[in-house]
């Protein structure tokens, strides 16, 4: 492994296609063709009154999600995935807003597949409740067959040598020689301020949370898409693994970062964390 790639710099080995537009999701996605998008990937807001969004009552939110969704679902391949990233929307007390918008993609016929759970360790320290520290995404298919390489997300096991001890197996691996399931929790630190992808959007995606989600459930060559893509981070993880990538968003100042970032990601100077880099456990002195 080169020192870049060590240091999470990523140089491209073949250019791939992106197309990102600074418009509203519903003007973006008309055009675009049934069945195009393998992935649909998106962390929209949640309706809490960050600066990029406007706060409104819950019912109208949950209206316009699933204007949204309605459009997304008219796009997903007949063996694509659709995930939706969401944590809670608080308004003097918690609605946890996969469960609001779930029977929106029942509607459609959509099959769960796994509710996955985001963890991480840093976030809004709360006094009047336990502080939040995971969000969740949905993970739909339209049917039953749909694309899903679990080699390409493995992790490493945690005894890679444990062998069976009796039986017709005994002294051959109990475990995949090619790690682990990694189940359905998920432990990425979020992009805080010394987050190297860290950004001006307030409510970033970390880019390996993406990564895992493309390599797992898209093949080379297919296209991602993120409705509310913010500053990109859904596009890079798909054209860093050679993918095609769809986004927009209605800020241009993030749209215009998310170019920033492709053009760097190109030069292969973009920093981003690595997949398989350990989340960091801070030294704990002897008592």
């Amino acid at each position: 492994m080169s020192a870049q790639e060590t240091l999470g710099f990523v140089r491209l080995q073949n250019d791939a296609q992106v197309v990102m537009k600074c418009q509203d999701n519903l003007a973006f996605m008309r055009p675009l063709r049934d069945g195009s998008m393998k992935l649909i990937v998106t962390s929209p807001p949640y309706n809490i009154g960050k600066r990029y969004e406007k706060k409104s009552p819950l019912e109208e939110y949950v209206q316009q999600q699933a204007q949204v969704i309605s459009e997304c679902v008219r796009l997903l391949h007949p063996n694509g995935s659709l995930c939706w990233q969401v944590g809670n929307h608080v308004n003097g007390e918690i609605y946890p807003l996969d469960i609001v918008l779930y029977p929106i993609f029942k509607e459609h016929g959509l099959k769960l597949r796994n509710r996955i759970v985001w963890h991480f360790e840093h976030g809004l320290h709360c006094s009047k409740r336990l502080s939040g520290r995971y969000e969740t995404i949905l993970w739909f298919s339209g049917r039953d067959e749909y694309t899903f390489n679990l080699d390409s997300i493995r992790v490493p096991s945690k005894y890679p040598n444990k062998k069976y001890f009796k039986g017709p197996k005994r002294g051959q691996l109990s475990g995949n020689p090619l790690g682990k399931n990694p189940g359905d929790v998920w432990i990425f630190p979020n992009v805080k301020n010394n987050h190297v992808e860290k950004t001006i959007h307030p409510c970033q995606f970390p880019v390996e949370l993406v990564e895992r989600l493309v390599l797992g459930l898209t093949d080379e060559g297919d296209a991602v898409f993120d409705p509310y893509m913010g500053v990109g981070s859904s596009v890079i993880a798909a054209v860093k693994h050679n993918r095609t990538g769809y986004g927009c968003d209605s800020e241009k100042q993030y749209v215009d970062i998310a170019w920033e970032r492709l053009h760097e990601l190109r030069a292969g100077t973009l920093r981003t964390r690595p997949m398989d880099r350990p989340v960091y456990e801070p030294s704990r002195a002897a008592s």
